[in-house]
């Protein structure tokens, strides 16, 4: 029996490209419409947004694409990142399942984000740009944008929700320290922003509103500042594509393959980055892996939202996008997993879900909590509160394997760790923190909280 633990590969092994799904996607892609006209948006107005190298990637239909040599070197600080064999996890399980997790919260950021924060801080850089904005939820988004930004000598501005800004206080020093500017949204300084502090002075926000506060600062800047996101948007995806390459090679290296590959959902970008390379081997080479997204039961916008055409912000900027929603006003409950607290999901993975080729679970967060403890007393690794969500389903699926006494191979994405979540797990310790579900009047009440389906060509 194998009792391999780590898998590692050599900086050779850091994948020379990116993979994109909509190489092989039997999903055609939906348009992507204009926030007021309703018309297919231009390569102009996302131009006011987004440098042109990551536009022409948006809409890409290329399989594969190169990723630039001062890309690679600086992935090279971190990248491969570990697969590891969670031996003690199985034996605490009495499970016959196999399962292995791939490590990215070895990173400097501690998360996924970095591999797209350094993408699109370079394609920033080499197209003159000087200063970016964004928003944050947990904060490893802003977190992975403020490193990517030291290493190109760009400003940033972020965003970051304002409970989270409460309960993470230790991920705005982060980013202060490495040179960008913190705001607890909404603010006073954005027109969005005030227009809520005057409905509710007291409002926590949501990825949605500080968006909005993002994107306004961007538009309002006559081009000087671009606006950069850490998930949801296609190329974004593509770049969160190394963790499946790489993790394919590692497979390969246990002599397994995965009946199952797991990853939290917010707004897909780990989750894609994982499964999309599994999803390719399933559509051109026969496998049959199943690929589970897990998101939270307070944010469930795959299992119980609608798929439709919605704005990505609450305060309608962003263009209109085809996808599973909760409604682009929708203001979450305050869990600790922030990164998950997103109204909607990337349109890639909400198209691939509609049509069959992924399925979705929802974890209330006391019960992620109690896997992620679980987790670490032994593996010792400290999860994020959002990777909690994928140990807490892979739990589920080796005891599953255990009850009906079959092998399963498992892997899941741990997508960070948790050293700046204390005091999340402070709150989880001390039975301070409570479930939160969807209620069903506002599950029913959901098409009314996106635009007039009526007005715009499908």
């Amino acid at each position: 029996m194998n009792q391999q633990t780590h898998f590692t590969l050599s900086e050779n092994d850091i994948p020379t490209q990116w993979y994109n799904i909509n190489g092989d996607s039997p999903v055609p892609p939906a348009p992507v419409l204009h926030p007021i006209t309703k018309e297919p948006v231009t390569p102009d107005f996302l131009s006011a947004l987004f440098p042109m190298p990551l536009i022409e990637q948006e809409i890409s239909q290329d399989r594969y694409i190169d990723i630039p040599e001062e890309v690679r070197d600086i992935y090279k600080l971190y990248r491969p990142t570990p697969m590891i064999r969670a031996h003690r996890l199985e034996k605490a399980l009495g499970t016959p399942a196999h399962i292995y997790y791939k490590y990215e919260g070895a990173s400097p950021a501690g998360s996924h984000k970095v591999n797209t924060a350094i993408a699109q801080a370079y394609y920033n850089k080499i197209s003159g740009v000087k200063s970016l904005t964004t928003e944050t939820g947990a904060g490893q988004w802003g977190s992975a944008l403020s490193i990517a930004c030291s290493f190109f000598d760009l400003d940033l501005d972020v965003y970051m929700v304002k409970c989270s800004y409460q309960q993470k206080p230790y991920r705005r020093i982060l980013m202060e320290t490495y040179g960008a500017n913190c705001f607890a949204s909404p603010t006073d300084r954005t027109e969005c922003g005030r227009a809520f502090l005057a409905e509710d002075p007291n409002c926590p926000g949501s990825l949605g509103i500080a968006i909005s506060e993002a994107v306004e600062m961007a538009l309002k800047s006559n081009g000087k500042i671009k606006y950069s996101l850490g998930s949801v948007l296609h190329h974004v995806l593509i770049h969160q594509s190394v963790i499946g390459e790489e993790s394919l090679k590692q497979m390969a290296m246990a002599d397994e393959y995965p009946d199952v590959v797991i990853g939290c959902v917010g707004g897909g970008s780990n989750f894609g980055g994982i499964a999309f390379p599994f999803l390719r081997e399933n559509l051109r080479n026969g496998m049959k892996t199943r690929l589970l997204a897990v998101e939270p039961t307070a944010a469930p916008s795959l299992t119980r939202g609608l798929y439709t055409f919605d704005y990505g912000d609450t305060g309608h900027m962003t263009p209109v996008v085809k996808m599973h929603t909760l409604g682009h006003s929708f203001i979450p409950a305050p869990i600790h997993a922030g990164g998950l607290r997103y109204h909607g999901m990337a349109p890639t993975v909400s198209s691939l879900y509609d049509a069959g080729y992924l399925e979705a679970v929802a974890i209330p967060q006391i019960r992620a909590f109690k896997a992620g403890q679980l987790f670490a007393k032994t593996e010792g690794i400290l999860p994020a509160p959002e990777s909690n969500h994928a140990i807490c389903t892979a739990i589920n699926e080796a005891l599953d394997a255990k009850d009906k006494g079959e092998k399963r191979v498992i892997l899941f994405n741990l997508s960070g760790h948790g050293h700046f979540d204390l005091s999340s797990y402070e709150a989880f310790n001390n039975n301070k923190i409570v479930d939160s579900a969807m209620s069903e009047e506002y599950i029913r009440t959901i098409s009314s909280r996106v635009p007039d389906l009526l007005s715009i060509p499908v």
